[in-house]
């Protein structure tokens, strides 16, 4: 039902909340429980308060170069709970929300942005690739994930993210074709926060809405509210049940807000107002999430102080062990490039260990 009524050509955007935090929709709301989404809604508090941290140290030059993810949460925690266990997530470098969701802990997250490669060895069991940087190039990877699956006759099904200036990027374009004429089991998130670095969404595409760039590779295309919960959840879920019957791939548009610059490298009062910013403020998930949970009885302003109070205490302690621990061991770039380590790296690292013999 949410796939058809919602299809990206009807230009319709499905939300279940609305900015207020009232339900509009209730016969979509997923049946999860209060106490589920209750959880859900830590999730984003502790992808806030992790992500906030993380800028204030980058700017106090403890932290390289972050992306920051604030405005987004919804548009990350929705569709990683959605996933199965044995579901893949492939990353771009904005789903701060998705890695904590899927159990990936905060230590490594501080440690791959502290500059420490090894923050990318995740714990045995969690399906996930690494962190993506380079625009776009996951999507030929998360493809290839689902028709392995597919071809071993596995239950898996896989979430690849990209951002809105991504969807220019031939890796984009090319995932997707090859994803519609295999039937690969993938759901493709845009998560459009309506600037790529500095270019605006509207200079990126004159496509009515991103989600309509489904068309040409023959596969199902959505447009949903990025900032509702419920609707994220809801999208995810049911495309990730039509691409494990053997429905084939689906993109869905998560249409949200980075309410923060494009990394701590970057200016964003340089090229869009501050009453743009402002008004999106008011959209923010975080906020109309815990208007619901308050509404309905299950939540409160008192437990809502403390719960971000713990998880300011929680994150700051894990950065200090990371400063503490984290610095990269001149070895580990030797180790960790390949499987087994070529002839001329071995060659350097000898010689890099017998240096080490003789300085000591």
């Amino acid at each position: 039902m949410v796939m058809k009524k919602y299809d990206s050509l009807q230009g319709k955007m499905l939300q279940i909340m609305d900015e207020n935090g009232k339900v509009v929709q209730p016969d979509l709301v997923p049946k999860l429980s209060d106490e589920e989404w209750l959880g859900l809604y830590k999730m984003m508090v502790k992808t806030r308060r992790s992500d906030d941290l993380a800028v204030q140290l980058q700017r106090q030059g403890r932290m390289l170069t972050y992306v920051p993810n604030k405005g987004q949460e919804a548009a990350q925690v929705g569709p990683a709970a959605a996933m199965a266990e044995n579901d893949w997530l492939v990353p771009a470098f904005r789903e701060l929300g998705a890695w904590l969701q899927r159990g990936v802990n905060l230590e490594q997250i501080y440690l791959y942005w502290y500059g420490n490669e090894l923050g990318s060895k995740f714990a045995e069991g969690i399906r996930m690739l690494p962190i993506s940087i380079p625009v776009g190039s996951q999507i030929p990877h998360a493809v290839g994930l689902g028709l392995a699956a597919a071809i071993k006759g596995e239950d898996d099904a896989v979430v690849a993210y990209v951002g809105d200036g991504g969807t220019s990027s031939g890796d984009f374009n090319e995932g997707l074709n090859f994803a519609g004429v295999f039937n690969a089991p993938v759901v493709f998130i845009i998560q459009n926060n309506q600037y790529a670095i500095s270019v605006s969404r509207k200079r990126q595409s004159r496509a009515e809405n991103l989600a309509q760039k489904a068309v040409a590779a023959g596969i199902a295309g959505l447009l949903v509210d990025g900032n509702d919960l419920f609707a994220t959840y809801a999208a995810v879920d049911a495309a990730l049940e039509k691409a494990r019957r053997g429905g084939g791939p689906t993109l869905i548009e998560a249409y949200t807000y980075r309410l923060g610059a494009h990394t701590t490298s970057d200016d964003p009062t340089r090229y869009r107002r501050d009453q743009e910013t402002e008004e999106w403020a008011s959209k923010d998930p975080f906020k109309r999430m815990k208007t619901y949970l308050i509404k309905k009885g299950i939540w409160s302003e008192e437990e809502d102080s403390a719960l971000i109070k713990a998880y300011d205490e929680e994150a700051l302690q894990i950065f200090r062990k990371v400063e503490a621990e984290g610095e990269t061991k001149l070895e580990d770039i030797f180790q960790h490039h390949f499987e087994e380590m070529p002839p001329h790296l071995q060659e350097q690292y000898q010689e890099y260990v017998q240096y080490l013999k003789e300085v000591q």
